[in-house]
């Protein structure tokens, strides 16, 4: 589970970090938490369309959900929640404790 979710991380870390902030945010509708709740969900969920342990094909529908589904939630997010969460999540990012565990 760790190593499926650090692999996750590494492929969309940092927008995975603006989008918990721009849920975050007072400005972002409902329907827009709903759906980073339930991409959330559906990532951690032990349940999956495919299952992981036929390899390369159980992974497929993980990547590709994330690939297609932050994106599209970042792109519906109203822009001052974005640029006030894009903000954050650079400083979140650059602090020293976080880059010494790369």
């Amino acid at each position: 589970m760790l190593l499926r979710l650090r692999r996750l991380f590494r492929a969309v870390g940092r927008d995975i970090v603006v989008l918990w902030y721009a849920c975050r945010h007072p400005t972002t509708p409902w329907l827009m938490r709903l759906g980073a709740l339930l991409l959330a969900v559906y990532i951690f969920s032990p349940v999956d369309i495919i299952p992981d342990w036929l390899a390369i094909f159980g992974w497929i529908d993980d990547v590709s959900l994330v690939a297609l589904g932050i994106p599209a939630l970042l792109k519906l997010m109203p822009e001052k929640a974005l640029s006030d969460a894009r903000a954050a999540a650079d400083g979140w990012l650059s602090r020293p404790w976080f880059r010494q565990h790369k």
